[in-house]
């Protein structure tokens, strides 16, 4: 490349600029291939919110749930008439909630405390009872839960998926089976 500036007589101001094009070309190339994943997950996020489809589908009385970019599967669903989001996790024993959504949903403490043991350690939490808990056509009710003291996320535990009649993971699809 060297010889051909040469040959042609260009000016090295003018070859620094096009050499520092190009390097910003193979720069911004190597960027979006890096983040190419990021990327489609900013763009389905987007779209979701556009067109109010959350991968979350009722098919032949089943609900399918589409695995998010993070690979975990998070459900919509209602918690005594409140809208929740939902982290599911076979990992989980029990169904919990976190303390701000059991007070907007009015699941009170029935005053049982206890310790858990969580993948981040020792957890304090609270036992309380939900009059409803609602995901896609799927309804539990005077279904226990944990309350959380000060973490937020709302998991889906084992105590509601063993009441299915069946779950399973299929491909990148989390089905349950009333």
């Amino acid at each position: 490349m060297a010889s051909a500036f040469t040959i042609r007589r260009v000016k090295i101001g003018q070859t620094l600029k096009m050499v520092l094009a190009w390097m910003l070309i193979f720069g911004a190339m190597f960027a979006i291939f890096a983040l190419r994943d990021d990327f489609r997950a900013l763009g389905n996020r987007l779209w979701a919110a556009i067109t109010g489809n959350d991968n979350q589908e009722v098919q032949s009385g089943e609900l399918r749930i589409a695995q998010s970019d993070d690979g975990h599967f998070y459900a919509d669903g209602e918690l005594n008439g409140r809208n929740v989001r939902f982290l599911i996790d076979s990992g989980a024993t029990v169904t919990t909630i976190g303390p701000e959504t059991a007070r907007e949903a009015g699941v009170a403490p029935t005053g049982e405390r206890t310790m858990v043991d969580t993948a981040n350690g020792i957890a304090h939490v609270d036992r309380g009872r939900a009059e409803l808990l609602k995901i896609g056509p799927i309804e539990r009710r005077d279904f226990a839960v944990f309350i959380a003291r000060g973490d937020e996320t709302n998991v889906i535990g084992m105590n509601f998926l063993s009441t299915l009649s069946r779950w399973s993971v299929e491909g990148r699809t989390l089905v349950l089976r009333p």
